[in-house]
Parts: C-alpha cells; sequence; structure tokens
C-alpha cells in the first residue's frame, strides 16, 4: 500500500502468531493501541517518536524497539523527514515454544523493561529475520532465524520475566481494573456507559477511567476497541467478509473499521487480508 511517499509491505504466517511489516511514514502517526503478542522493531532510516508506560520516546536509525504483549503505545515521525522501520510481532505462544527448545524444558516469559534498545546485534538480528519472513525464504531458513532472534533479543534485552506495568495499584483499584476488564472481555459488542462500568466495577466514574488508565495506559473505551479490533484481526485472517467482520465485532460499517484498523496498524483490512503467507 502506496501514499504518495508513504508505503507499508505486510507479511503474516498463516498457520502461527508470527508477522511482519515494512513501513515508510513521513505524515501518518498510529492512535494509542496495543498488541496481543511481542513486538520487535527497528528504525532504519530517520527517527520515530512514542509515548509507552508513561514516557516519551524516540527510536533512531539503528535503534530496536522491544514491547511486551499489551503494552499501550502511539507513534509517528519525529520530524517531516519521516522514518522508515521494519517490525515482526510473535504470539507468546509461539516465544514460548521457542524459548522451551533452546532451553530444553518450559520457560517463564520475558521481559523487556525498556522500549528502546541500543545495540547493533540485535538490530542486525532482527533485520535479518525480518528480511527472511518477508522474502520469501524456506521455512526451515525462517525458523532457525527466529530462534536466533529470540534468544537474542532475550539474551541481550530482557530483564527477567513477568510483566512490566506502570507502579503496582492499591489492591482495591486492582480489583476495580479486573472487574471492569472481566466486563468488557465478557460483552464484546455491549453498548456500556461509563456510569454502568463504573458500577459494575464497585467505584466512581473517575476513580476507574484512573485506576484503568494506570495498569493499562489506555482509557477503558479504547481497551475497547482494542479488544474489537483484535477480534476483526482473527476474523480477517480466517478470511471472513471484511463487511461482516465490522457488524460482528462492533464497527458501525467497513469504513469505521477501516479507518480504526488503519490508525493502529498502519494498514487496511484487505491488505492485512492479502498477505498471508
Amino acid at each position: 500500500m502506496r501514499v504518495s511517499g508513504e508505503w507499508t509491505r505486510y507479511w503474516r504466517d498463516g498457520d502461527r502468531p508470527l508477522e511482519a511489516m515494512h513501513a515508510r511514514f513521513e505524515r501518518r502517526s498510529y492512535h494509542r493501541h496495543s498488541h496481543e503478542t511481542y513486538s520487535f522493531g527497528v528504525t532504519e532510516e530517520g527517527r520515530q517518536a512514542f509515548r509507552c508506560r508513561g514516557a516519551a520516546h524516540t527510536s533512531a536509525a539503528g535503534m530496536v524497539m522491544a514491547f511486551n504483549p499489551d503494552d499501550a503505545h502511539d507513534g509517528g515521525p519525529a520530524d517531516r523527514a519521516g522514518f522508515i522501520y521494519r517490525i515482526v510481532h510473535l504470539g507468546p505462544d509461539l516465544v514460548g515454544e521457542v524459548l522451551a527448545d533452546i532451553t530444553g524444558r518450559p520457560t517463564g516469559l520475558p521481559l523487556f523493561a525498556s522500549p528502546v534498545v541500543e545495540d547493533p546485534v540485535l538490530a542486525r538480528d532482527l533485520r535479518a529475520l525480518h528480511r527472511a519472513l518477508a522474502g520469501g525464504a524456506s521455512r526451515l531458513r525462517r525458523d532457525e532465524l527466529l530462534t536466533a532472534t529470540v534468544a537474542s533479543m532475550v539474551r541481550r534485552a530482557a530483564v527477567g520475566s513477568g510483566r512490566v506495568t506502570a507502579p503496582s495499584p492499591s489492591r482495591a483499584d486492582a480489583r476495580v481494573v479486573q472487574r471492569a476488564r472481566e466486563r468488557l472481555h465478557d460483552g464484546l459488542l455491549d453498548d456500556i456507559s461509563a456510569e454502568e462500568l463504573a458500577r459494575e466495577a464497585g467505584c466512581s466514574r473517575f476513580a476507574l477511567y484512573r485506576a484503568f488508565r494506570r495498569a493499562y495506559g489506555m482509557a477503558p473505551s479504547d481497551y475497547q476497541r482494542q479488544l474489537r479490533l483484535r477480534a476483526a484481526r482473527r476474523l480477517i485472517a480466517r478470511g471472513d467478509p471484511i463487511a461482516e467482520v465490522a457488524a460482528a465485532t462492533g464497527f458501525a460499517d467497513q469504513s469505521h473499521l477501516t479507518r480504526w484498523f488503519v490508525r493502529c496498524y498502519g494498514i487496511t483490512p484487505a491488505a492485512y487480508r492479502r498477505a498471508a503467507h
């Protein structure tokens, strides 16, 4: 997909939670969003700026980005020159399988404390994996580079296992957020109001908003949209008609789904469906 000087190229594995994108952005910016996956990127040209875990970050040429699952972030060009980057998305189960194969036993999932890492070796490994995935390399070669890259990322950038979040919430806040999260997951298509959600969580609207943003980096309404977008991705990958997917996942119509898909993922639903390997 090309837009003036901007372009995106997307690849996804038809059998495993493994995807890759190569893109150049001059003006386009990502709306705040998150992924179910680990996302490892490398900036090739220019600089991109984003916010993650309550702080501002810049990834310049040669720098690596490391997002844990559910790390909320936005992003866009840091200046008028724009940027080019590659990014690979790996499902947590796939990362766990690779690490178990490396160590010979089940192991905890890795934790990446810094969203930006300056490491030429990691940048080289990520570029090699991305080129193999998107460039038509054999399955054997892709698997070899996947193992090598996951091992390299964990060895050189991970700080242990667990989950990176904002400072630990109080027990009361944690209970409130958990109740609200479960309600949003259970009622994906429900048009629930802020007052109703807060009542079911057992707190005021303001208290829920504040606690939820602290825990997930976004408001409950944004989190609800993320759940719907993730469901839409799964149905689109399955081959369902996009208009039907929009209706099934709570979007007003296909155009509404497409706008949010592009704002959060940088690619249209149709292009995402075509990207299957």
